[in-house]
């Protein structure tokens, strides 16, 4: 049993203060735990173990009981004093100190779990699993990843209801330093959409994200580069000259040629499959998941791409050396990868057209050129598999145009074969 602590009480009723800070830091654990008074029923209990408790011994009711203070060091001899005059207060106007601090334990408590659930982490969660069963697997993993790589780290454990417009800005920002405006115009969306989330769940009444003037000006876009329609005769030959040098890798040429030859992305190409390709038939069709497709997510639909003579001739060259893999055109130093995005710029580098032309310049040319001849922009958008901007039309447009666009890729094919000849092509109206 431990000794009674002593009650130091003057005459006039104040309470003797006995304890000092010198005296606390001397004192040393025993075989049991003893106690330091300092009047008012506070002591400090001094451990075996050599940790120091603040307590209070106090009656309420008849009836004697012990209130918890805090520990030494962490609460100081003089905050120790101010916790006992505050409890002494509390039973002057007949509060139990305990039941006070219990129940402020418990308030604290509950606001913490209501905060961890209303939290925008939790909402962000939510709002991701309700969702994503509607979105491509491409799209959810990437909301997901933008969330976890800026916002959560910043409002992720803040209440939903607690979080204000400059917060946002502020993350904004951040985005904005990496030069990623992309990034931040999606990663705003997503934050706005998990606020309108909230408010339709109760949550929330008030959506912070719309803070869009406050934020920079997106940079207008560069076009890719691309050689103008006059230069195309000379920039073939050099391509033709390149194909017959030594060592020239047949995967690379092929690539450049079929994106000449079907207007498609430089990644479509890196990424197709001979599982896509029918070449009796002429076709190419290339899958709504595969990398490198462009358009909304969930709203991608396969890509068939008309294949002329001369497309079908290259690839039947290219079979027997990479048709027992299952990539067109694999990477040759890696098994499993494809080709570099730089496949293609480094052969146009090396043919004198570096900064001049892309890849995707060819899709550029090739609307151009085709543009020129008098065919529908309707019919050329869906050779370049672009969606329309024209909500009207793309209602009422339902066709991909297959047939014509054959008819049209093989002209486009032969044009190519006359200019790089030299012969003085006119261009037909459609």
């Amino acid at each position: 049993m431990l000794p009674p602590a002593r009650k130091l009480l003057p005459p006039d009723g104040k309470i003797m203060s006995k304890l000092t800070e010198v005296a606390i830091k001397k004192a040393k654990p025993e075989a049991k735990a003893y106690k330091m008074a300092d009047g008012g029923g506070m002591f400090l209990l001094v451990q075996p173990t050599g940790s120091k408790w603040w307590r209070l011994k106090y009656r309420i009711l008849g009836v004697e009981k012990l209130l918890s203070l805090g520990v030494y060091p962490d609460i100081t001899l003089s905050e120790a004093r101010d916790r006992r005059e505050q409890a002494r207060r509390l039973l002057a106007n007949g509060a139990d100190p305990s039941a006070v601090k219990q129940e402020a334990k418990q308030a604290a408590q509950k606001a913490l779990q209501l905060a961890s659930e209303n939290s925008f982490a939790t909402l962000a969660t939510e709002f991701h699993k309700v969702k994503s069963p509607m979105w491509t697997p491409g799209h959810s993993k990437q909301w997901l990843m933008n969330m976890e790589k800026y916002a959560l780290p910043i409002i992720g454990n803040r209440s939903i209801a607690d979080i204000e417009p400059m917060e946002l800005v502020g993350i904004m920002r951040t985005v904005e330093t990496n030069g990623t405006f992309e990034t931040r115009d999606r990663l705003l969306q997503s934050i706005g959409a998990v606020f309108k989330y909230a408010i339709a769940t109760g949550r929330a009444k008030y959506n912070p994200a719309e803070i869009r003037m406050a934020l920079t000006e997106r940079p207008k876009a560069e076009h890719f580069p691309c050689i103008d329609t006059n230069e195309i005769p000379a920039f073939l030959r050099a391509v033709t000259d390149y194909q017959t040098m030594a060592k020239v890798s047949p995967i690379a040429i092929t690539a450049m040629r079929l994106l000449m030859l079907t207007a498609t992305r430089t990644s479509e190409v890196r990424f197709s499959k001979w599982a896509d390709f029918d070449l009796d038939a002429g076709c190419w069709v290339i899958p709504e998941e595969q990398t490198g497709r462009k358009g909304k997510h969930g709203k991608r639909k396969p890509h068939a791409v008309p294949l002329c003579s001369q497309a079908v001739a290259i690839l039947r060259v290219l079979y027997p050396v990479t048709g027992m893999g299952e990539y067109v055109f694999p990477n040759r130093n890696s098994a499993g990868r494809v080709i570099s995005e730089n496949t293609v710029l480094k052969i146009i580098e090396i043919i004198g057209y570096k900064g001049r032309m892309t890849g995707h310049g060819f899709r550029s040319l090739a609307r151009t050129v085709l543009g020129d001849m008098g065919h529908r922009w309707e019919v050329l958008e869906a050779m370049l598999s672009h969606a329309l901007t024209n909500e009207t039309a793309a209602a009422y447009i339902r066709t991909t145009y297959f047939d014509e666009r054959r008819g049209i890729m093989q002209q486009w094919a032969d044009y190519l074969d006359k200019v790089e000849k030299g012969a003085d092509v006119i261009p037909l109206r459609a």
